[in-house]
């Protein structure tokens, strides 16, 4: 295999990677507990800015071309940590605002103002993390350790990725195969008949809600690790679309179809445009990748609303009743 096309894959893994950590964390709060969360991408980002200030050191001397909020020179894997750490915590704030009291609705139009505001926000306070022109030369996790080619170290944080991948991919199915998933099922699909039956329904979807801010914060950690920078160009609210998109073509409530999903829409299929000759203007394929991703989904969704990997269908058996009905059965 040649150096660029050695190259090339590994970028394609991390990305993969990072995109199943992101629709695993929005598959647990809208397959599974019904959040239309239009703001995931601001978590993402959260986590990915928290990771990158971590990690350049103060904004003087070498930085002093950028200016941002903090500045340390944390080790790995901390700057990874606290972008969780920070993602789950504006998810909480995020949550309590608009998961208490408003219903589905009015809450995605909350979660698209937030993301909304939070672009506007980073873009125009330059103070916070350098205001549009975004935060760039971050140091790559261990790279001055390993001592490594440049090839070899992309193969080396395929690795990394892949680790914090399984670890998120273990608590997801730890959540989702357990007690706590019925009942995140049950708000999902009528939260007035799990509220009768005692459920907490806020409190359900605040967990999964800041689960899955978590997640997101550890997916951006993970990747401006290895791309270097971050902008608000990088996570405008259509990129949530793409995540959306995936859950919908690989199947909601399920973690193989997000993973699958993960795969199929931002990996194979953006990926696959880059193969496609230039024609029309500049920036015209990079357009027209927008209305295929809005097209796909109304195809599935009007097609094969359950994804290609569908949700699986639970019936719980009631031995005693059956028992019941079988001796009332043999006593007619």
């Amino acid at each position: 295999m040649s150096t660029a096309w050695s190259f090339y894959l590994s970028t394609v893994m991390v990305y993969l990677g990072v995109n199943v950590m992101a629709c695993l964390g929005l598959n647990l709060q809208y397959g599974f507990t019904g959040i239309l969360n239009f703001s995931f991408i601001v978590y993402q980002a959260a986590g990915a800015y928290t990771a990158a200030v971590l990690t350049l050191g103060p904004h003087t001397a070498a930085m002093s071309f950028q200016r941002y909020i903090g500045g340390w020179s944390l080790p790995f894997p901390i700057p990874i940590l606290a972008g969780g750490a920070v993602g789950g915590a504006l998810a909480a704030a995020v949550g309590w605002i608009a998961l208490r009291r408003l219903r589905g609705d009015y809450q995605a139009m909350v979660f698209l103002v937030v993301s909304l505001i939070a672009t506007s926000v980073a873009t125009n306070d330059v103070g916070l993390f350098n205001g549009s022109a975004g935060l760039s030369v971050i140091p790559k996790p261990l790279s001055g350790v390993v001592g490594m080619s440049l090839v070899g170290y992309q193969w080396f944080y395929v690795g990394i990725t892949a680790i914090f991948c399984l670890l998120v991919y273990i608590v997801v199915r730890r959540i989702t195969s357990s007690p706590l998933s019925r009942s995140l099922r049950a708000v999902r699909d009528h939260e007035q008949a799990a509220a009768a039956l005692g459920k907490n329904v806020a409190a359900l979807r605040m967990v999964s809600f800041v689960v899955g801010g978590v997640i997101a914060g550890i997916s951006g950690a993970v990747l401006v690790g290895f791309i270097s920078a971050w902008s608000p160009g990088a996570w405008l609210y259509p990129e949530t679309f793409v995540f959306f998109t995936a859950l919908i073509v690989g199947g909601t409530a399920r973690n193989a179809g997000a993973a699958l999903g993960a795969l199929l829409v931002p990996v194979i299929f953006l990926e696959s445009t880059r193969f496609l000759p230039q024609f029309g203007p500049p920036g015209l394929i990079d357009a027209l990748q927008w209305v295929a991703i809005g097209l796909m989904a109304l195809v599935f969704l009007w097609f094969w609303p359950r994804g290609v990997l569908p949700e699986r269908r639970r019936i719980i058996a009631l031995p005693t009743l059956r028992k019941e009905s079988e001796r009332e059965g043999a006593q007619a």
